[in-house]
Formats: structure tokens, C-alpha cells, sequence
């Protein structure tokens, strides 16, 4: 039995954003998802050099033994690469990616994985995740403090806490070897469609569509339809056993590129020809005119109506303030103060005259000890909803500090150096001392002295 994948990769920029941050490849052997960040022109440079350095593994000559070692190895060239683009522009700074990679070799398939990007397996009509967000709002699972229903809508879903790049540092990503059967299917793709799609949705549309192109364009389809605030990539991928194919023929086997990766992360979404795309240009409908004489009252209401709606806007305006000012004393962000981490409650604006913010509490978490991609999170603010929230959010900043590693012990020789012995002579006094101290010793351990 030869088993070989049959793939289809697709990729939108989404209903929001204005460029396509993510990257994904599809190959006979290798299958790619990336999602970029570090804004409008770093994410998609991460996520290119990532799809990019792994392409390379998509061929024949891997076995199931040196398979793993490959993709290590094209993982930490990718992430060196990130971090010397990072390192030579400053306008670059703080950017990097997400990867889900699966690396085929003979009967097994080798995963890396790190970020938020997932990792779906259709095997029997059941379907799993394969892989763990490295996120916030997974550590908070992981930790009890929020159940798995509740992290689907959680607003800092996608806060990460391990991304490849950013960090001049090894970073460590989940490796993995999985078995291959006939009749998987796996799903690959950003948080822009696991992000939107629920897990029910993802199920039901891989079960019901059979080829695996009709199947993407339905997933990014329906993400779209969801309002898609991200960009959208997905891979869909069926093993399937060539020798048993009805005319001998194995699936396709060209690669596919899509996303930043395929140089067009200005290509306008999908949508624009769709039902969401076009009920999103919908403009507000002309006025209607009436030919009608108008009525008296309708004279009286033009008359009193250069008075009564500036002070109706005035009104709106101070009760609009009012409830505005209101609503951000019950915010919470965490943000920096004298170069530490602290917890404000209000929003991170600032008005001439009244003050929406106020410093709560100062954690003693200074911020040179993150690492840079939390450092710039942390100068942009990152908001909760509660004292217990930003709390919790410092917990997990706190948690992820890097340890210090211990200073080396001072070796001490047991060996005496070599040359003559000095004797040293003791001084009259101390001779005189001990003289004294060899008869007071004597004389209590005499008899005579009643101790």
C-alpha cells in the first residue's frame, strides 16, 4: 500500500483587514500554515520566511528516522532568519509568526507546531484537535481558572505566548510524530477560521464535502459569512491509498501557495462577489422626496427647529459623555508604570481636562525582563474586563519570564601546592594565652574544684 495526500490550500484577506498576513503550502509531503504578526509590514514577512524555509522538506528523500531532525532544523533556520530581519530594521521590531507544519515520511507524518494556528484530525467521523494553542487564554484553561466553552469568546483569545521569532532565544516548539491511516482527513488553519467557524461547523462541513477544494472554499466561505475579522487559511488534506485507486492514477501533486507567501497579501477578499461582501457595501437609501404642501404643523416644526436641535444635540452630547466616562471606571488594561508592569482601571486615553485612567496597583515586574513581543503589548495596554482578569493576565506574564541560569560554583582544588611548609611560630601573646586557657582546663577537670 503507497499512500500519498490529496491537498487543496486557500487563503482570504478577510472582511476587516487590508492585507493577508498569513502564508500556507501544500505539497505531496509537506503541508504549511503560518499566521504573521507584527503589523502591516512585518507579519507577512514572518510568515513568508517560515512557509518558506520549510518548503524545502517537501520531497522524497525523508525518512521516518531523520524526518524530525529536518524539521527542526528548518524551524530554527526560519526563526534565526526572523529575528536578523527584526534585528538589522527597527521597523521591524516585535514581528513573528505561528506554524503548524505536518512532514510526511513513508507511513508516519512529523508535526511542529507553535502559535495558535491548529491542527484538526477527521479520523472516522470523529474529529480532534490535534494540537494546543500556545495562548493566553489556553493557559488559563490549562490552569482551571476558565472553562474551554468560555476561552472560545474570550477577547484575548489571541494574545500568544509563544510565537517563532521576536526573541533572539531558542524557543520551544511541539514536535510530534503521528500515524498515517487511509480515509484521514486533516485540517490546517489560522485562528481566522477556527477563530469564527464553531468546532460543531468544522465538523459537520468535513464530514459532508468530499473533495478536499470544494471542502476549503466552503470553510472560507463560511468564515466570511461569520463577518471574518482575520485573515482566513486553511489546508484541507486526505490520505488516500494510491495502489487502490480505480484508474491507477494518485492524487495531484502540484504545490500550492497561498497568502503573503504567494505575493498577494493585497488580493481583495473573496467576499466581494459574495452575498456578506455585497451586503457589507450597502449604502444607507436616498432620500425620498415629498411634493406635498406642507401642513401647518410641519411649518410650526420648521420654524421652532434651529432652536431645538442644538440643544437636543447639546443634550445628547453631555449624557453621551457622561455614560462614556462612566463605562471606562469599570475597565480594567495592563499596562507599564516606571518601567514595570502595572494594573490601571480606565481606558489608556488621554483628555485634556478629565483623567480616564488611574493606577491601580504596580506588580514589581519590570518590563525588560519580557520579551519583546510582550514588551510591545505591553506599550500598546492590554485590556480586561476586571481587576481579576488583569490579574490574571499579569499571572501569565509573570509565568513566562525567563529563568536566570545559575552562575557556575567556583572550583576549589584538594591538591596542596607544591614547595616547603612555612611553620609559623606563635606570638608571646598568644602562647601566654593558651598557656592560661591549658590551666583553666586542668583545674575544672580537677576533683578539688567542686564542679
Amino acid at each position: 500500500m503507497f499512500l500519498g495526500l490529496h491537498f487543496a490550500a486557500r487563503s482570504d484577506v478577510g472582511l476587516i483587514r487590508s492585507n493577508n498576513q498569513d502564508s500556507a503550502y501544500a505539497g505531496p509531503h509537506l503541508l504549511v500554515v503560518a499566521d504573521g504578526m507584527g503589523g502591516a509590514a512585518g507579519g507577512d514577512i514572518a510568515s513568508s520566511i517560515a512557509v518558506g524555509r520549510l518548503a524545502g522538506l517537501d520531497g522524497e528523500s525523508h525518512g521516518p528516522d531523520d524526518a524530525l531532525d529536518e524539521l527542526k532544523s528548518a524551524i530554527a533556520d526560519a526563526h534565526a532568519e526572523i529575528v536578523d530581519r527584526a534585528r538589522n530594521d527597527p521597523e521591524l521590531s516585535g514581528l513573528g509568526t505561528t506554524v503548524t507544519a505536518l512532514l510526511r515520511a513513508g507511513s508516519t507524518l512529523c508535526m511542529a507546531h507553535i502559535g495558535d494556528s491548529r491542527a484538526y484530525l477527521l479520523r472516522n467521523d470523529s474529529l480532534d484537535q490535534v494540537t494546543t494553542d500556545h495562548s493566553f487564554v489556553q493557559h488559563l484553561v490549562d490552569t482551571g481558572r476558565l472553562s474551554a466553552a468560555d476561552a472560545e469568546h474570550h477577547p484575548k483569545r489571541s494574545m500568544l505566548l509563544r510565537v517563532l521569532g521576536d526573541v533572539d532565544a531558542d524557543v520551544p516548539v511541539d514536535i510530534s510524530v503521528r500515524e498515517t491511516r487511509t480515509g484521514d482527513r486533516w485540517l490546517l488553519c489560522s485562528d481566522g477560521l477556527s477563530g469564527v467557524v464553531s468546532r460543531d461547523t468544522l465538523h459537520k462541513t468535513l464530514v459532508e464535502v468530499a473533495d478536499p477544494a470544494d471542502c476549503a472554499d466552503a470553510l472560507v466561505s463560511l468564515a466570511l459569512s461569520a463577518g471574518a475579522p482575520d485573515n482566513v487559511t486553511c489546508i484541507v488534506a486526505d490520505v488516500v491509498d494510491i495502489d487502490a485507486s480505480p484508474d491507477g492514477v494518485g492524487p495531484p501533486t502540484a504545490s500550492q501557495i497561498v497568502g503573503s507567501a504567494a505575493r498577494d497579501r493585497h488580493r481583495p477578499s473573496a467576499a466581494g462577489r459574495s452575498a456578506a461582501g455585497k451586503a457589507a457595501r450597502l449604502s444607507t437609501p436616498d432620500e425620498v422626496d415629498d411634493d406635498e404642501e406642507p401642513s401647518r404643523s410641519a411649518r410650526l416644526w420648521s420654524r421652532a427647529r434651529p432652536w431645538l436641535l442644538p440643544l437636543a444635540a447639546l443634550l445628547v452630547v453631555i449624557g453621551g459623555a457622561w455614560g462614556a466616562y462612566a463605562w471606562t471606571q469599570t475597565q480594567y488594561y495592563v499596562g507599564a508604570s516606571d518601567d514595570a508592569v502595572a494594573i490601571y482601571r480606565g481606558i489608556p486615553q488621554e483628555l485634556p481636562v478629565v483623567a480616564l485612567q488611574t493606577l491601580v496597583e504596580t506588580t514589581g515586574i519590570p518590563l525588560e525582563d519580557l520579551a519583546p513581543y510582550q514588551q510591545q503589548r505591553i506599550d500598546d495596554t492590554i485590556r480586561a474586563g476586571s481587576l481579576e482578569g488583569a490579574r490574571a493576565i499579569v499571572q501569565a506574564l509573570e509565568a513566562n519570564l525567563p529563568t536566570p541560569e545559575p552562575l557556575p560554583s567556583p572550583s576549589i582544588s584538594a591538591e596542596p601546592s607544591p614547595g616547603p611548609t612555612a611553620t609559623v611560630s606563635p606570638s608571646p601573646a598568644a602562647s601566654a594565652d593558651a598557656s592560661a586557657a591549658s590551666a583553666l582546663d586542668s583545674e575544672a577537670d580537677s576533683p578539688e574544684s567542686g564542679v
